[in-house]
């Protein structure tokens, strides 16, 4: 039996989005460009402007306010460096648990002159509004928050942190792509938002970002004036149109199953003795699950539940290949030998019952394993020794 449970680094294509997309790789292949003048180019201006309209429609913005790009880390650096770019020189605030398309984009910006402030987060993740004003200056710039982090499931309160920008006249950009039909978006408090394709179901390699009418903002590359002269070069019309026809099937009923389906598989795994639950316990995506065991390495879990068939985590989509602690659980004070046996599991709209008792048992049955193998076998001696080890 095969079980996919890493549906916060991509999900799979629907079917639906694939039927939809086919005609414009063989049929409709033609580009959007007044230019050209003919009836391919026509046809492919049409599925543009109306994939616009419907992510708009959902998102209850207009469509000039969404521009297409490449996916999230385009679309987050478009939004971070076409800011700063804009304005010049000043200062950004984001958080300590950011994606790394988030904070490697601070990170640059910091040798250009630019000041950032990193926010810590609380035990569960999450930005005190509190630290946000006080971390507020005049030459503020930007406050980049995520929506959900993707690898602890917590939720920020948008609303809360938007209204503080609003009341500074400071620009507010989140990345929501990991929360995208799965978390209600405030956006009437947002200037600047992410959001993506392949966590929805739809095709990898197409994105966009939110960028509110009046709000001014640099192109990060040059060449064409596509996309209102934000984001030059040819629309990727299949990709757009798989995203939009992606957004018409996002639904409330797959939000409710899946919130059923995590909260069981954490009852289950938090029963296991010496297992914890990272992130918040409530203010969490309804599709995430991420518990660290004590005694034994994540990595290990990952690869002894690949051979039963079934697919899981150990970390952020963009950190997991190297063997250092998670950054994320760092920041809400994990201890490293905890961390090092983290396990996320993510769930989709296709996730069933019976792959999830499956991977249930077999996750119980390699945890239990491995800690028979473990050396330690008290919570003291396996931090005290881990601890070493670490130094």
């Amino acid at each position: 039996m095969q079980v996919y449970l890493d549906n916060a680094t991509t999900t799979r294509t629907a079917d639906e989005v694939i039927e939809a997309m086919l005609p414009f790789f063989n049929e409709k292949y033609g580009l959007p460009s007044s230019e050209f003048g003919h009836s391919m180019g026509i046809d492919a201006s049409d599925a543009l402007e109306q994939s616009r309209k419907t992510i708009a429609n959902y998102l209850n913005v207009k469509p000039n306010e969404i521009v297409f790009t490449s996916g999230e880390t385009e679309s987050n650096n478009l939004a971070v460096l076409g800011v700063a770019r804009a304005k010049g020189k000043g200062h950004i605030i984001t958080t300590s648990i950011e994606r790394l398309s988030i904070l490697n984009t601070c990170r640059h910006l910091e040798t250009k002159g630019f000041e950032i402030t990193y926010l810590p987060v609380d035990k569960h993740g999450l930005v005190s509004p509190d630290d946000l004003q006080s971390a507020i200056r005049d030459d503020t710039i930007l406050v980049s928050v995520q929506h959900a982090n993707p690898e602890i499931g917590t939720v920020q309160d948008i609303k809360a942190i938007g209204e503080i920008c609003g009341e500074h006249n400071i620009l507010f950009h989140t990345d929501a792509s990991s929360s995208f039909g799965l978390e209600d978006l405030p956006m009437e408090h947002i200037d600047l938002a992410t959001f993506t394709s392949h966590l929805i179901h739809g095709p990898k390699g197409i994105a966009s970002l939110f960028v509110r009418e009046d709000i001014t903002i640099k192109p990060i590359f040059f060449g064409s004036n596509n996309e209102f002269g934000i984001r030059p070069g040819f629309e990727n019309i299949p990709g757009i149109v798989g995203f939009a026809k992606a957004v018409t099937l996002l639904s409330k009923k797959y939000v409710e199953k899946m919130r059923k389906q995590r909260d069981h598989i954490i009852n289950e795994l938090t029963a296991i003795p010496h297992t914890y639950l990272n992130g918040h316990p409530e203010k969490r995506l309804c599709n995430n699950v991420n518990v660290s065991f004590s005694f034994i390495e994540g990595e290990s879990v990952v690869l002894h539940l690949d051979m039963r068939g079934i697919a899981t985590s150990t970390g952020s989509a963009c950190s997991s290949p190297n063997l250092k602690g998670s950054y994320v659980l760092e920041a809400v004070g994990q201890d490293p030998e905890v961390s090092h046996g983290s396990l996320r599991l993510t769930l989709s709209r296709y996730t069933t019952d019976r792959e999830i008792e499956y991977a249930l048992k077999h996750i119980k049955d390699v945890v239990s394993k491995l800690r028979e193998m473990s050396p330690f076998k008290d919570e003291d001696t396996f931090r005290k020794m881990a601890k070493e080890e670490h130094k």
